[in-house]
């Protein structure tokens, strides 16, 4: 089991009401492009798409030392991996719904939304990719 994966189930088993599965198949696509000076800061997982009742897109998100890395393992084959670099990183808003909540990354090419996250888990995952981010801006 890679760091991904560990990190991913770490953040599962904290955040118990996130709802997501198959962590080793998706963490597996992003231990697959780390490049051999990243080293992986923080995982959360979550449903990568719009609709919070769409339970069927889990994704494992990474941060490293370089970017932000969103991987989902398709069910019969292939796969998807986005990056959000630095220098197009714009905003994050953060949203508490009533059961879960959801996170929107704004890039300069797209906007990328995170659903059926634990409330609980809000503040650590904006602080964590928030403070990366401006960071790295600078």
């Amino acid at each position: 089991m890679g760091v991904v994966s560990e990190k991913a189930l770490f953040f599962k088993e904290k955040y118990k009401r996130t709802i997501a599965w198959r962590l080793k198949q998706n963490s597996s696509v992003i231990e697959k492009h780390l490049n051999p000076e990243e080293e992986v800061l923080y995982v959360f997982v979550g449903q990568k798409n719009e609709n919070p009742l769409d339970f069927f897109s889990t994704a494992v998100i990474a941060l490293t030392n370089k970017r932000l890395m969103i991987g989902q393992k398709r069910v019969l084959f292939g796969y998807s991996l986005n990056f959000v670099t630095p220098d197009l990183f714009n905003d994050m808003q953060v949203y508490q719904g009533l059961r879960w909540g959801k996170i929107t990354i704004d890039t300069a090419k797209e906007v990328i939304i995170i659903t059926n996250l634990a409330k609980k888990s809000l503040p650590e995952i904006e602080t964590m990719v928030t403070e990366f981010m401006m960071k790295e801006k600078q």
